[in-house]
């Protein structure tokens, strides 16, 4: 599981900062790359990495302003061109399925995929299966804006081989029979009880992404103990007042709710333009003072999300 960062601006492409959007690559867990709003040139910058356009099989979009958006209509047809073929699913406020389908439409664009259309409008589950749960939370921007939680179901503990082979127990189809815990019965008459050869599970991963926003309780509930959270900073100390009349948070504000919600890390992005080279790192250094484990994100940062190691 990483992060991928592909635009960490706020408002207006800069020189070194494009504006939003996250991937989160899970090519190892289920193949695939979920994106985390679309912001004008994130085909451009995809181009700039490894990924590729035909793994995002999900795009959740915090809330409808154009840094946030304009980029959809260039990625969904390029991903199209480039061999994409399977269904993709656009999760977001109520309106993004007109913006997409309107502007695919007046651009004449056909698509050799389906989009499906998930317009959110109650908190909750907004996507589970076997691997993941995804939870929204209404935010406190101008428009309708949310954040999310993506929470990785525990793995299953590795099967003991070892202490399969020191009873003496012979390899072969019952090894997975044992590893599913099940209990079988050996051709010499021992019954053996598949979840005394198996690990402790492996605890997985939450990493919450908060779309931009006041300070307000949502962030917290969805912030709660993960292991990672992006955290918008378009301000720095100082200018809380302004953060509060433009619907933003400061860095200081992000680091205090890091804090209090016990996450494991904390990456602020959605930097605003006049931070830029030295003052970007002083809006690290200033989140430190309250989160020490604090990083303003650049375009192309690879955050890696790693196990819990198990004691």
């Amino acid at each position: 599981m990483q992060l991928e960062f592909l635009g960490t601006g706020s408002g207006v492409p800069g020189k070194f900062r494009n504006v939003a959007a996250t991937a989160l690559k899970l090519l190892d867990e289920c193949n695939s790359v979920w994106l985390f709003d679309c912001g004008e040139g994130t085909q451009q910058q995809i181009l700039r990495t490894n990924l590729k356009p035909r793994k995002i099989n999900k795009i959740f979009i915090t809330h409808l302003h154009g840094d946030h958006i304009f980029g959809l209509p260039g990625l969904l047809s390029s991903r199209s061109f480039q061999g994409g073929d399977t269904p993709l699913t656009i999760y977001g406020p109520k309106g993004i399925a007109d913006f997409v389908r309107v502007s695919l439409a007046v651009s004449q664009t056909k698509l050799a995929y389906k989009i499906n259309f998930e317009e959110l409008t109650q908190p909750g589950v907004v996507f589970e299966d076997d691997k993941f749960k995804v939870t929204m939370g209404e935010l406190d921007h101008q428009i309708t804006c949310y954040g999310f939680r993506i929470e990785e179901k525990d793995h299953q503990g590795e099967l003991l081989v070892d202490k399969l082979k020191e009873a003496n127990i012979p390899s072969g189809p019952v090894y997975g029979k044992i590893k599913n815990g099940e209990t079988v019965t050996l051709d010499d008459g021992r019954e053996i009880n598949g979840q005394n050869f198996i690990g402790p599970a492996q605890k997985g991963r939450t990493v919450t992404i908060i779309g931009d926003t006041r300070s307000n309780p949502t962030s917290y509930n969805l912030a709660q103990n993960a292991d990672v959270l992006v955290h918008e900073s378009t301000f720095g100390k100082g200018e809380s007042r302004l953060a509060h009349n433009y619907y933003h948070s400061t860095n200081m504000q992000a680091a205090k709710l890091a804090t209090k919600a016990n996450v494991g890390r904390l990456l602020l992005t959605h930097v605003s333009a006049r931070y830029t080279g030295k003052m970007a790192y002083e809006l690290q250094n200033q989140a430190k003072t309250v989160f020490n484990n604090t990083k303003v994100v650049k375009d192309f940062d690879v955050i890696d999300i790693p196990f819990e190691k198990n004691n």
